[in-house]
């Protein structure tokens, strides 16, 4: 039987840039902040990573600094998903080079493809490594959706360990758990579904909100798995203002923006990710300040 990547939260990392390059004392400081406060897996070079703009090589330093720093206290699992079969291949490849525990691979996004081409991409990767991957489905983001059949199918991998779910249709993932075999896991790709998505036997988020609150993320899967949903959908109603705020632009911009509210050395955000409208940088402020964040 598989067993799963991590349970709980996993942060979905920012990184942080500076001219020239990735700023890596920065990213271990954000490292040690997550691991303080309970954080449960670390997802690099992920899509609030900004992975889409670093190079190669910057990719391949990001991964293996993750993998020295967190020392294996946590998984740390790298994004190497590309619209290019081939090139995902090469960045999964590279990935485990590196050290890390598992991979994060989303669907082909702009060219998109039928749930065939699906199939046939992911079974390409799942054969060129041996780590275990987390597929991850973002249509509002890529174009495409991985039907619950062709999840069932996949499923049947035995380096393809689950999905990061983040296409909102809570029907699909109920008709995936009932398709899939149990160790197929199904984590959530939205902050503010972790625990509809645990209920249906879920385990756990992939967070864009625990960059700003680790310790609360961490809180709400650790109810989920205790089976006291009356408390974590408390928690979770009183954490979606945050979520929604962290959502406000597209992603990364509001987190990265937050995050650089609060005192953190994030840098800028690449092209052709821009700052925030005026508008929304008030709001993410006036959301920071009612959470007691230091503004």
């Amino acid at each position: 039987m598989k067993r799963p990547i991590f349970t709980g939260s996993a942060v979905a990392i920012v990184t942080p840039f500076k001219s020239g390059g990735v700023n890596l004392d920065a990213l271990g400081d954000l490292l040690d902040f997550q691991l303080e406060n309970g954080t449960d897996a670390v997802v690099v070079c992920g899509t609030t990573g900004e992975a889409s703009t670093m190079t190669y090589k910057e990719r391949a330093e990001t991964i293996a600094f993750c993998v020295r720093h967190v020392g294996g206290r946590v998984p740390v699992i790298a994004g190497s998903g590309s619209n290019s079969t081939e090139n995902a291949v090469t960045l999964s490849r590279e990935a485990e080079h590196q050290g890390a525990d598992g991979l994060l691979v989303v669907t082909p996004y702009y060219n998109k493809t039928t749930q065939a081409g699906l199939l046939r991409h992911y079974r390409i990767i799942a054969n060129a490594v041996s780590l275990p991957i987390i597929l991850y489905n973002v249509p509002s983001r890529t174009g495409v959706n991985i039907a619950p059949e062709t999840y069932a199918a996949l499923s049947e991998y035995p380096n393809i360990t689950g999905t990061k779910e983040a296409s909102g249709n809570l029907g699909n993932v109920q008709r995936t758990r009932a398709l899939c075999p149990d160790d197929f896991y199904i984590w959530s790709g939205n902050d503010d579904e972790t625990v509809p998505i645990c209920a249906l036997g879920g385990k756990g988020v992939i967070s864009v909100a625990a960059n700003i609150l680790p310790a609360e993320m961490h809180r709400l899967t650790q109810l989920c798995q205790q089976n006291d949903f009356a408390a974590a959908g408390k928690l979770q109603v009183n954490l979606k203002d945050i979520c929604d705020a962290l959502f406000c632009e597209v992603n990364p911009i509001p987190v990265k923006t937050a995050l650089s509210l609060l005192g953190w050395n994030v840098g800028e955000l690449r092209s052709p990710m821009c700052p925030p409208a005026p508008e929304n940088l008030e709001h993410i402020k006036n959301v920071l300040a009612k959470y007691g964040l230091p503004v």
